[in-house]
């Protein structure tokens, strides 16, 4: 983070073990079942998209990648109004724990003059990782 720009940062305990917490970050299906529909490849380098169910798009593409601990992607969304485009990274970073995963996502990349963009992020990702945890729990 530059003096610039702020980060979001979401931290969580699932009561899951690593593994199964990266397939639900790393596979198309499930990831559209806690996200967002997307064509997501775990190869860095892959371009892909995001498409929000408030019809926006978001172009990513995969920075890292270690199975199980990191998975990192852009995550850009193109706007007329500077105010709402927005570039930033994502990053999960996977930490086991004696009752499952520690959880931490960190999105980087909020300008100042983005408030609601960064407000929006903080409660949105809550939502997400809370839509994570019901897809884990009915997962097998």
């Amino acid at each position: 983070m530059t003096a610039e720009t702020r980060s979001v940062v979401v931290e969580r305990e699932f009561a899951h073990p690593p593994e199964k917490l990266w397939r639900a970050l790393t596979q198309p299906h499930l990831i559209e079942e806690w996200l967002m529909k997307n064509d997501f490849a775990p190869t860095i380098g892959h371009r892909f998209k995001l498409t929000g169910e408030w019809g926006g798009v978001l172009d990513c593409e995969v920075l890292e990648i270690e199975p199980y601990r990191t998975l990192s992607y852009t995550w850009n969304f193109a706007h007329d109004d500077p105010a709402y485009g927005l570039q930033s990274t994502v990053t999960f970073t996977l930490t086991p724990t004696a009752a499952g995963t520690h959880l931490r996502m960190e999105q980087e990349g909020f300008r100042p003059e983005q408030k609601q963009a960064f407000g929006g992020a903080h409660a949105g990702w809550r939502q997400f990782f809370e839509r994570l945890d019901q897809l884990l729990a009915r997962a097998a």
